[in-house]
This record gives C-alpha cells, sequence and structure tokens, in this order.
C-alpha cells in the first residue's frame, strides 16, 4: 500500500496532525498499534495550556468543542507538607490558563474529528526502512508493508522511527510512579477526599511525594513519586496489589493519615509507572521525508508539557506542510527549527520543576516558585 503521509501512532500529538492536515485537505492515515480506541485507560487529568496546547487545538478548529470537555473547578491547586499542613492554596477562580481534561475524552474527541477510517487500529509497527529519494517502508506484526512519501514518527518514548533519525535511547531519570485510584471518593474515602480538595494535591518531601488529582465522579487518582533505582522496584511484588500497596505505604511513613489513605485504601492494584527521557538537547540532522513528534522527539520526565508539546507539534507540523504544498523538505525544515528549541527549553524547565518537588529542599522551594510567579503577574 502507498500513501503520501503516515503518521505511527495515535496519541493526542499524531491526531492533531491529522486533522489539522484534513483541514487543509490533505490526506493521512495514522497506524496504531492498539486494538481499538478503548483497548487499554488513556491516562487521567491533563491541563491544557494557553501557550500550546490550547493554540494547537485552535488550529485544529476545535476549540469549542475541547472547552464543553473542560471540568470546572479542577485548577484548584494545594501544597501541602507531610503532615497536611497547606503551605500553599490557590483555588479555581475561572481565571487560569490551564484548564483541565480527561485525557481519554480528549482523545476520543480527536478521533471524532477525523474521516472514518483515517487510524488503522491494530497496526503495530515492527520495523522501518529508508527506499531512497525519501521515501520509506514500515513493516507491522500482521505481516502488511505501507510505503510512504513522508513518515511521521509520533510513537512515543520507545519510537520505531526514531532510529533512523537517531541513536538516541531514553534513559531511566531515577524517579518512578506508583499510580492509585480511589473511586466515589466522598462517600467511601471522605478523610482522603477533604484533603484534596476539588482539584489537585501535591504533598511533597525529598525523594518523594503524593500528587493526587480529583477526576470524574468523584475519583481520586493518585502518582506517589519515589526517587528510587529500578532495582528497587524490581524487589516490589506488584502481581500481589495488597503488598506492594503495603511496601509502598512503608515508604511514607510518618506521614498524616489522611494522605496515606491515598495509598493503604486504593481501591485497584498499584501500578508502576517508571520515568524515562531523551537528552536535553536532543535533535538530528534533516533526513529526507521524516521526522518525529511529542515524546518521540523530545521525552523528558513528567512535568506537565508533554501532552501539550506533543499537540503542539503535531499543528505546527501540519501548518507547515499546508503552507509548502510539494516542498516537503521546507516544511520538514521550517518544523524542525522550532521545535527543537522548544523541546530543549520544556526539559530545562522539567529539570528545574522536579530540583522544586523532590529536592533538598522539597517543598519549600516549590511553595517559593509559586510565590514568584504571583509577584511577576
Amino acid at each position: 500500500m502507498h500513501t503520501p503521509v503516515t503518521i505511527i501512532g495515535a496519541g493526542l500529538g499524531g491526531l492533531v496532525l491529522a486533522r489539522v492536515l484534513h483541514v487543509h485537505g490533505i490526506p493521512a492515515t495514522v497506524h496504531e498499534a492498539e486494538p481499538s480506541p478503548t483497548a487499554r485507560s488513556q491516562g487521567g487529568m491533563l491541563d491544557i495550556h494557553e501557550e500550546n496546547g490550547q493554540l494547537a487545538l485552535e488550529e485544529a478548529g476545535l476549540t469549542d468543542a475541547f472547552r464543553e470537555l473542560v471540568l470546572e473547578g479542577r485548577e484548584a491547586i494545594r501544597i501541602l507538607d507531610r503532615d497536611a499542613n497547606v503551605l500553599l492554596e490557590r483555588p479555581d477562580d475561572g481565571s487560569g490558563g490551564r484548564p483541565e481534561v480527561q485525557r481519554g475524552e480528549l482523545r476520543q474527541l480527536l478521533l471524532d474529528s477525523l474521516p472514518a477510517g483515517t487510524v488503522r487500529w491494530g497496526h503495530k509497527a515492527t520495523g522501518v526502512r529508508a527506499l531512497g529519494g525519501g521515501r520509506h517502508e514500515v513493516s507491522f506484526a500482521d505481516g502488511g508493508t505501507v510505503v510512504t512519501e513522508l513518515l511521521v514518527g509520533a510513537d512515543g518514548a520507545w519510537s520505531r522511527v526514531r532510529p533512523l533519525l537517531s541513536d538516541a535511547v531514553p534513559a531511566y531519570i531515577g524517579r518512578s510512579f506508583v499510580e492509585t485510584w480511589l473511586y466515589d471518593a466522598d462517600v467511601r474515602h471522605p478523610a482522603a477526599a477533604k484533603t484534596v480538595g476539588g482539584g489537585s494535591l501535591l504533598a511533597l518531601a525529598p525523594g518523594r511525594g503524593i500528587q493526587a488529582h480529583r477526576e470524574k465522579g468523584g475519583t481520586l487518582h493518585t502518582y506517589l513519586a519515589l526517587s528510587e533505582p529500578q532495582e528497587w522496584f524490581a524487589a516490589v511484588d506488584f502481581t500481589d496489589g495488597a503488598a506492594a500497596l503495603a511496601r509502598i505505604a512503608r515508604e511514607f511513613d510518618g506521614w498524616a493519615p489522611e494522605l496515606t489513605a491515598l495509598i493503604t485504601e486504593s481501591d485497584t492494584a498499584p501500578v508502576l509507572r517508571p520515568l524515562s527521557g531523551l537528552p536535553a538537547g536532543h535533535r538530528w540532522d534533516r533526513v529526507p521525508g521524516v521526522t518525529l513528534l511529542g515524546d518521540a522527539a523530545h521525552l523528558s520526565g513528567p512535568n506537565g508539557e508533554g501532552a501539550n508539546l506533543a499537540m503542539l507539534d503535531g499543528a505546527e507540523l501540519g501548518k507547515a506542510l499546508a503552507a509548502h504544498p510539494g516542498r516537503t523538505e521546507a516544511a520538514l525544515a521550517e518544523y524542525e527549527r522550532a521545535m527543537f528549541p522548544r523541546g530543549t527549553e520544556a526539559a530545562l524547565d522539567g529539570d528545574r520543576l522536579h530540583e522544586w518537588m523532590f529536592g533538598a529542599d522539597a517543598p519549600h522551594a516549590l511553595v517559593a516558585a509559586f510565590r514568584q510567579e504571583d509577584e511577576r503577574a
């Protein structure tokens, strides 16, 4: 099969690219390894930023539909210490620029905005090879292949497309998340629900933290951050949910019970999420007919920017291709010139944020950063 634009990965960045191309009348095909849109949970809440994610959705012509997904009140944030003392609290007064939505609902909005058949489900890319002249062939697990004049790797941290451009491989950043969920929390877990409040909670100390978000339907979704080597987590038996929860909870001994309830009262088995990143400043020389976006291009530790940057990458690449009809290489060069520094800046900002959150002066360094931001505003 031959197609002019082939996108590998139906995450937010790849779907925004496909949508912007569609708006400009440029056909594209998205190949996704998952068998269907509902094959797995699409994660929790996303704050969509004015300076990137919202710009991308505007370029995609989806601002009004996006606004209908926004969960009111979720921009509220609390920063606590391990004793549950509130060090900083920001209510959601409607003036913030980072409204929260459910990631799965945003992804579905993007899928619904594309022509039927744009996304090919169950197409797991297993290899790519250059054919010359800017053309590439992608092989899939089912034995099929596709030849394309433009290949875009929107396939995340472990991208199959990246080796065409770079030898870089993600490395563990020294920290992992362990996720838990409490359902119907206002009724079943009232102490934890009261502590989290209406939006987000950050309870932090050097090397560890409890980050929780209030999702739809009274769900509290918690990310337990621990700065430990991968070998430490390998020694925890995550196949035994109760034992794993108990082991993780021991790392928070002495913390306020309304905080540790987010661990011990979990309604699900905990899920381990090791965190990896590419080198800050990752870039490559221009290779005809192929580029990357999102985590495939500039993966860094979680800093609230990953999904936003991926969407902006997709929108900017789509705009560049539409602005240079028949001049794909000019479009790719223009896109990459702006994308490289954008990704570098976000990675460096993320490093500073992680130091404020988990460094020797946590959580007070983060509180100070928030207050400096308020003063500048």
